[in-house]
């Protein structure tokens, strides 16, 4: 009897763990495609094991990879991080994948390997010694051509790929505790080089404090392998966004519940779509917050950069805004990203 209450107990506890990994991912802004696969796997009883998304991006693909183990005293699981890294190259349709390809012992047949992420499937690709291939589409009979090797011997690599190729993309670790940190959207953001607004950081005295957040993609990365992150915090460094927007022309900033929204996903780290002027022709431009400079960016669709001072509601300003210079005081460093 004793036996079976303690099954039962250790039963419920494991369906609590299910439930709040479930929670933890859907706070951290994960598919809830993504969130069954973890369903499945855990009731798989793997003892880790990694899950694999990609969203399309301003500058091309996202690729995440969502780590979960299990602990050594228990059958309960734990997701500490995930990763995000950024292909800079054409995103992958939908259905489609990596393909590598080689020659099997059975004449007439081939190897295939899939893989969802680019820089796993250049490594696969290049370990290779004699005939190989590397392609996309949805199978090999379906393929675009990325790569080719004879012998061991790269002979060809399609121009359009060819920086991906040559430098693939590292991956920025995102460290979580029970849900809480950089969401995937927010991480999404950051490793295309936008910045983020967190309430709720600690310094390491256990004080909280309010920074927008932005990784310093120019500068070298740590012992990790990771890039450091910029802060700027609020409301010392003196980026105030609301004051900032009341400068521009933007037909949502006219509705109270716009604005909101406008201003929850910029703090997010989103580039939104507004509405601006131009010619006495409404125009839609996508914008960004730019903290350091204590200004916004904006784009076309097409993603070129469009002068904001032409924005201003008033010309006066065109001077001030243009001579922004960079600020150094708040500006802070730390390693990785923290929670």
């Amino acid at each position: 009897m004793a036996h079976n209450i303690n099954h039962k107990n250790q039963y419920l506890m494991n369906l609590n763990n299910l439930e709040n990994l479930k929670a933890e991912m859907k706070s951290l802004g994960f598919k809830p495609e993504l969130i069954e696969k973890m369903e499945e796997q855990v009731k798989a009883g793997l003892p880790e094991f990694t899950l694999k998304d990609q969203v399309k991006s301003h500058k091309g693909q996202v690729d995440l990879n969502v780590f979960f183990k299990q602990s050594g005293q228990s059958e309960n699981y734990y997701l500490n991080k995930f990763e995000v890294s950024l292909n800079e190259g054409k995103a992958l349709e939908s259905g489609q994948q990596y393909l590598v390809i080689s020659p099997s012992d059975t004449p007439g047949k081939n190897n295939v390997w899939k893989r969802e992420n680019v820089a796993e499937a250049i490594e696969l690709f290049k370990k290779h010694t004699g005939n190989a291939e590397l392609a996309s589409g949805k199978d090999a009979a379906h393929k675009t051509q990325l790569a080719s090797m004879e012998n061991g011997k790269i002979n060809y690599v399609d121009k359009d790929f060819g920086r991906i190729f040559r430098n693939p993309p590292l991956p920025q670790t995102i460290w979580v505790d029970r849900g809480k940190g950089f969401t995937a959207p927010q991480a999404i953001n950051l490793i295309e080089g936008r910045a983020v607004y967190r309430e709720d950081m600690l310094t390491q005295g256990g004080m909280p404090y309010k920074a927008w957040m932005k990784l310093d993609l120019d500068g070298p990365r740590d012992r990790h392998m990771n890039y450091n992150m910029n802060q700027y915090h609020d409301p010392s460094y003196g980026f105030n966004l609301k004051e900032v927007l009341d400068k521009f022309n933007i037909k949502e900033l006219e509705t109270p519940k716009e604005r909101e929204k406008l201003e929850a996903q910029l703090k997010n780290g989103d580039r939104p779509a507004v509405t601006v002027e131009k010619n006495g022709e409404p125009l839609k431009v996508f914008v960004e917050a730019v903290p350091r400079y204590s200004q916004l960016n904006m784009y076309t669709s097409s993603g070129r950069a469009e002068k904001r001072e032409q924005f201003l509601k008033q010309p006066s300003l065109n001077k001030e805004i243009s001579k922004t210079k960079i600020k150094e005081k708040g500006v802070s460093e730390a390693q990785g990203l923290g929670v």
